[in-house]
Formats: structure tokens, C-alpha cells, sequence
């Protein structure tokens, strides 16, 4: 059984635009910040993924980011309609189709046990002049209010390579906490890869101080640079 639904919060609809190829949302002073992930996105080291495309590929670089991607769909909104208490099937019937239930039976299964409450799914999350995103899911986890993330992945990734879904969640947290004048201090990166193995990631108190800092340095460092650019 899916866990219970309390809508407590009000959460915003955003209204998103793209400013070259970069996603922005408007505020209610009716200017246009940047999204989390383009905040991200711009101040990121982008080394690695160079060298990969290079190995593999352009063509095939971009044929396995759309195959991730479409998986990566089906499975959030599949998700989202379980713990909405809906029935919902419209998997693809191909190769990531077959994945992305899979994938989500999984999650299922093992993933979502320990949400106790939700309190918005696909919720928008704005600070004017700033930033804005949509989370997932905000719960309560474990007894404690976070921040939840649902990932696939081909293969289960190690701590240190997704230091950008814990700044995610950091901004998504802080931005809930000014909005609502809520003290939600974890995040929550629940993760299925292909072979159906599972990993949860659950940054606490103490590591959530360091990636609230992180993500405070990445945004001042976006409007200080990549903003004008």
C-alpha cells in the first residue's frame, strides 16, 4: 500500500521558459530564474563527460542519454501514480519499456517502504530573484522530513560521483524551508540500476550543513559569472 497523502503545503505552480537551451522559471515579481539543475549544470566540470562522448561518440553518446532519459520517464511518472494510489501501465512495449517496469517494481518493492507521509509529489519549489525546481517528493522519511529523489541508473553509482543530487536536494530543502518555515535537514537518493539492484543514499544533519554551503557557493557563483555570460 502506498503511504498517506497530507497536503499541508501549498506548493506553486511554475511557469517554465528557456533562455538558450537553459531552463528558467518565473518568479512572481515576473522575472525569470534559473532552475536548479541549470544553475548546476553551468558551474559543473564537465571533464569527464567530454572524454566519455569523445570515447564512444557523439551518435551513440546521444542514443544511450535518450534511451537513460525515456526510462528515467517512465519511471518517475509510474512512481508518482503508485503513491498517488493509481493504477498506471503505459510502459513502452520495447526494450526500455520492459526496463522501466522492471525498474519500477523494484522501487516498489523495496524502495518506497520507509516514506511514511507524503506531502507533495512533482511540487514546486520557488525563491524569488533565485532559483526554482520541482522535487520529486517531499516526505516524511523514516520519521523525518526530506527531500526524496527517485534515480535510475545503468549501473549503481558510487557516493562521490552524485555530489549533484545531494546539492540538488540541499537547494530544494532550504528553498521549502524559507518557503514554508519547515527545518527539513535530510535528503534521500533511493536508486534502481538495470541488473534491479538497489541503493539508498540518505544525507543527514550534519553532511546536509556541508551540501547546503556547496550549493549556496555553486548559485552566488552563478549570478556572479555564468549569469552575465
Amino acid at each position: 500500500m502506498p503511504p498517506s497523502i497530507n497536503q499541508q503545503y501549498s506548493y506553486p505552480e511554475l511557469t517554465r521558459i528557456e533562455e538558450e537551451g537553459k531552463r528558467f522559471y518565473i518568479d512572481s515579481k515576473g522575472n525569470p530564474v534559473p532552475s536548479v539543475t541549470t544553475v548546476l549544470d553551468a558551474v559543473s566540470d564537465k571533464t569527464g563527460i567530454k572524454r566519455w562522448e569523445q570515447r564512444v561518440g557523439k551518435k551513440a553518446a546521444e542514443e544511450i542519454k535518450k534511451q537513460s532519459t525515456d526510462i528515467g520517464t517512465m519511471v518517475h511518472e509510474a512512481i508518482e501514480q503508485y503513491l498517488l494510489g493509481n493504477t498506471w501501465d503505459a510502459f513502452t512495449p520495447d526494450t526500455n519499456g520492459l526496463l522501466a517496469k522492471g525498474i519500477t517494481e523494484r522501487f516498489i518493492d523495496v524502495g518506497l517502504n520507509y516514506i511514511d507521509e507524503i506531502w507533495g509529489l512533482e511540487a514546486g519549489l520557488l525563491l524569488d530573484d533565485w532559483y526554482a525546481g520541482t522535487a520529486d517528493c517531499i516526505a516524511v522519511y523514516k520519521n523525518k522530513p526530506a527531500i526524496i529523489d527517485f534515480k535510475t541508473a545503468k549501473k549503481l553509482k558510487r557516493k562521490d560521483w552524485i555530489e549533484s543530487y545531494f546539492l540538488q536536494g540541499a537547494a530544494y530543502a532550504n528553498a521549502h524551508n524559507v518557503m514554508f518555515e519547515t527545518n527539513i535537514e535530510e535528503i534521500v537518493i533511493l536508486m534502481v540500476d538495470r541488473d534491479l539492484l538497489f541503493k539508498e543514499f540518505h544525507i543527514k544533519k550534519d553532511e546536509f550543513a556541508y551540501y547546503t554551503k556547496a550549493w549556496k557557493t555553486k548559485l552566488l557563483e552563478f549570478f556572479n559569472h555564468h549569469r552575465e555570460a
